[in-house]
């Protein structure tokens, strides 16, 4: 009978053993030590963004930010179908993180003071800067040649009320609902210039159907440093990340992801910035 007893325990605990097990990884991944060996693991991306991160018509993602992460991913462990890309909108992206949704994000977030308070940043991987895009054969040099023009961004962005406040006050400020209208207009004539990340705009520009239409100014209004965000706190998974955009880098596989995804609108992008190096 005591042995029956016995047994019956061991069996229990093999039965909470197992079950805990089978539970593992649901906080967007192997959440405790940032390494692979969970079935999943959960990336949050943008979904709307050409040459950075899109979700295409067939299902599958493209993008620089997507090649980044799934380049990240792999060395943590994870095949690239047994990453669950996770559309992370901008006002979210600190909340995606704490509440677990996702184990990190690679969504063109920029590295700030405020932003840190929240989360952590691997990275930086890329250095962006706020940029024009016009048409190939504008005259549009300088920021102040958008006075009197038509200056088109997204609806609460803050690049065109930069431009217009600081440069060209004189420039006539459109605000639409997102970046694929103002690129219409621009290619429609309705508008003269468009404004936000010079690496945003150049994933727009280097889609085929707008292959030669435009073109960078190059005037570098900000700079704007990419990370990859990872839950407060979370250092072993953001020691991973941060060695893993440094084999990134020294192998060849980031130069190549830029040529992929930017190569088709000329995008004179910075060199890969080093790891924990934020331009002001």
């Amino acid at each position: 009978m005591k042995l029956r007893k016995v047994s019956a325990a061991a069996a229990t605990a093999l039965v909470l053993a197992l079950t805990a097990t089978a539970c593992g990884g649901d906080d967007g991944g192997d959440s405790n030590s940032g390494s692979g060996g969970g079935d999943k693991i959960k990336i949050g991306i943008k979904y709307d963004q050409p040459g950075l991160g899109l979700k295409e018509p067939d299902g599958s993602f493209s993008g620089f930010d997507v090649d980044v992460a799934t380049y990240v991913a792999k060395e943590l462990g994870y095949k690239p179908d047994q990453i669950e890309w996770v559309e992370t909108k901008s006002a979210d992206r600190e909340n995606a993180l704490s509440r677990g949704d996702v184990k990190m994000i690679a969504a063109t977030y920029s590295i700030t003071d405020e932003r840190k308070q929240k989360v952590d940043f691997a990275g930086p991987y890329l250095l962006a800067h706020q940029d024009l895009l016009v048409k190939a054969d504008s005259d549009i040099k300088e920021g102040t040649d958008l006075n009197g023009k038509k200056l088109c961004s997204v609806t609460g962005s803050t690049s065109a009320q930069n431009v217009k406040n600081e440069i060209a006050p004189k420039a006539q400020l459109q605000e639409l609902g997102g970046y694929s209208e103002c690129i219409a207009g621009l290619q429609s004539g309705a508008l003269d210039a468009v404004t936000t990340d010079d690496a945003i705009l150049a994933g727009f520009a280097a889609q085929s159907q707008y292959k030669g239409q435009f073109k960078l100014t190059g005037l570098k209004l900000s700079n704007e440093n990419y990370g990859i965000g990872v839950k407060k706190g979370d250092t072993a998974t953001l020691n991973k990340i941060n060695d893993a955009l440094e084999k990134m880098v020294s192998s060849g596989a980031w130069d190549k992801a830029v040529t992929d995804n930017f190569g088709p609108a000329n995008y004179k992008n910075e060199k890969a910035p080093k790891i924990g190096q934020i331009v002001q």
